[in-house]
C-alpha cells in the first residue's frame, strides 16, 4: 500500500487525491508516494473520546512534506508509543488494522482497515 500525494500538471500538490486540483482545476495525473519521505509535525493532539473500534487514547498528529519545494499535509495517527512536539520530524509506517474491524457498524468487507501512522525519525 502506498500513501498517495496527486500534481496537476501546473505542480500544485495535494493529499488525498481529488478528481480536479483544488487550487487550479486541472485534472490531477502524477501520483507521488509519500510513504518513504519524512515529514515535520505542524501540530498534534490526542483524543481520548474514539469512535468505536479506535485505540483510547488516539493521538493524531497534522503533517507537512515537502515534495520539490510544494508542501502537503496530511493526517494521521501516530504510532504507538510515539511521543512528538511541533517541528518534530515524523515517517509514515504501514498498519495493517488503523481500528478493530469487528467494532464498527458496518460490514468488515465494506472497508480498508489499513493504512499509515507517523513515528518519530
Amino acid at each position: 500500500m502506498t500513501l498517495n500525494a496527486y500534481r496537476c500538471p501546473n505542480g500544485h500538490v495535494t493529499y488525498p487525491g481529488h478528481e480536479l486540483c483544488p487550487e487550479c482545476g486541472e485534472e490531477q495525473s502524477d501520483e507521488i508516494d509519500l510513504s518513504d519521505e519524512t515529514a515535520e509535525v505542524v501540530t498534534w493532539t490526542t483524543n481520548t473520546a474514539t469512535p468505536p473500534g479506535v485505540r483510547q487514547p488516539n493521538s493524531l498528529a497534522v503533517v507537512e512534506f515537502e515534495v520539490d519545494g510544494e508542501s502537503v499535509r496530511a493526517i494521521g495517527q501516530l504510532a504507538e508509543d510515539t511521543e512528538v512536539e511541533i517541528g518534530d520530524e515524523v515517517r509514515p509506517v504501514y498498519a495493517e488494522e488503523l481500528r478493530d474491524p469487528d467494532a464498527g457498524i458496518r460490514e468488515k468487507e465494506s472497508q480498508e482497515w489499513d493504512g499509515y501512522r507517523f513515528e518519530s525519525v
